[in-house]
């Protein structure tokens, strides 16, 4: 599994229809196998680009560094 493939943003849909967004952190045993771990972030958003633009300002997030679930 390569640094790639797991993205530090992750965006989803609650049922409410509301997006939300958590950040990742994603550490790497000694095998090299990651872990990772997540913590939702407590603001609500319309669109999955507002939980981008907000990610943007937030937390510098790039283009590519996104996961829609």
């Amino acid at each position: 599994m390569n640094e790639d493939s797991i993205r530090p943003f992750l965006i989803n849909q609650d049922v409410e229809g509301n997006f939300r967004l958590t950040v990742r952190d994603i550490r790497y045993n000694s095998q090299g196998y990651p872990l990772v771990s997540g913590v939702m972030q407590a603001e609500c958003f319309k669109t999955a680009a507002a939980a981008k633009t907000w990610a943007r300002t937030n937390f510098n997030a790039k283009a590519g560094q996104y996961s829609m679930k």
